[in-house]
C-alpha cells in the first residue's frame, strides 16, 4: 500500500463521517448507502489523479510489506 492509498482511505472514511454526521443514518441500510458514497468520492479522487498521472494509484503490496521494505533500506544504508 503506498502513500497515495492511505491517503485516499482517509479521504473515504473522512467523507462518510461528514456526510453521516450531517444525515444521521437511523439504519444499517442508510449507512451503508452513506459510505458508498464516502467510497465513491475517494474513487473519484483516485481515478482523477490516475487520469492525471498517467499511472496506477492502487499496488498490489500491503502497509507491512512496504515498512519491511523501509527496515531493510535503513539497515542496508548503516552499513
Amino acid at each position: 500500500m503506498t502513500n497515495l492509498e492511505l491517503v485516499l482511505n482517509m479521504l473515504a472514511e473522512a467523507t462518510t463521517k461528514e456526510i453521516s454526521t450531517e444525515r444521521k443514518p437511523k439504519t444499517f441500510k442508510e449507512s451503508k448507502i452513506i459510505a458508498n458514497q464516502g467510497g465513491t468520492v475517494a474513487g473519484n479522487a483516485r481515478k482523477e489523479i490516475e487520469e492525471k498521472s498517467g499511472k496506477k494509484v492502487i499496488s498490489p503490496k500491503n502497509a507491512k510489506e512496504l515498512d519491511n521494505r523501509k527496515l531493510k533500506e535503513l539497515e542496508n544504508n548503516k552499513e
